[in-house]
């Protein structure tokens, strides 16, 4: 029996490249993003076209196709950030990302809980390794993905007796569209960027753990820090 994967942010960078990894194992996704410019040819794909932001018709989306699927895993990918000084931000943008980074994954994983611990599932969690510092010129970003890691942790605690196994993955900066809004980018050297392809990877060994054991917490950086001024 495939064993089916919710996985938000599907569309593009790292959720694209995790969604291969995972159909390369033989898992079924069931990608959402809000459009798909480059289908999947895989007919274990299922894509999920939606706004998220128009939470009221994506929870009552999921809440139908949960009762329809047996959920064996949550990947709570989607990402918005916006970058500057704070006072730059306006309230769009900052609930734009409390929306997605935080509120859409906790709301989520409330919603497939009872389905994830009939089938000793998982829940993980993409945050970012600015949950655990200070971010000057991410501030909100960096609290949301800071919430996030704090609602991780304590939902680990909270139900690795049910079976269901919680994790978290800290990315540093990775070559993807989250930065298209922010002052900045990745270094030009290699060594100082992740491939989304690298991300997916820390996914597949947390799905991949050996019985009796889970991995709860996953830091990936490249091996030095660079980043350009645009």
């Amino acid at each position: 029996m495939k064993k089916n994967i919710l996985l938000t942010g599907a569309s593009s960078g790292i959720g694209r490249a995790t969604a291969r990894r995972l159909l390369d194992e033989g898992f079924c996704v069931y990608g959402v993003g809000r459009q798909f410019d480059e289908p999947f040819p895989d007919e274990n794909f299922h894509p999920i076209v939606m706004d998220m932001l128009k939470t009221g018709a994506f929870y009552a989306y999921i809440r139908e196709l949960e009762k329809k699927v047996a959920f064996f895993g949550l990947i709570n990918n989607a990402g918005a950030g916006y970058y500057g000084l704070h006072e730059t931000l306006n309230p769009a943008k900052i609930h734009e990302m409390v929306t997605v980074n935080l509120e859409v994954p906790m709301v989520l994983t409330q919603l497939l809980l009872r389905n994830l611990k009939r089938n000793n599932g998982y829940v993980i969690d993409i945050s970012s390794v600015t949950a655990k510092q200070s971010n000057p010129h991410g501030c909100a970003y960096g609290a949301t993905k800071a919430g996030l890691t704090s609602f991780t942790a304590s939902l680990f605690d909270e139900a690795r007796k049910y079976g269901v196994h919680v994790a978290a993955v800290h990315p540093d900066m990775v070559q993807t569209k989250l930065y298209r809004n922010a002052d900045f980018c990745e270094g030009e050297s290699p060594d100082t960027f992740l491939l989304p392809e690298q991300v997916a990877e820390a996914v597949l060994y947390i799905l991949k753990a050996p019985e009796g054991c889970t991995v709860a917490d996953i830091t990936v950086k490249p091996q030095r820090h660079g980043i350009r001024r645009r």
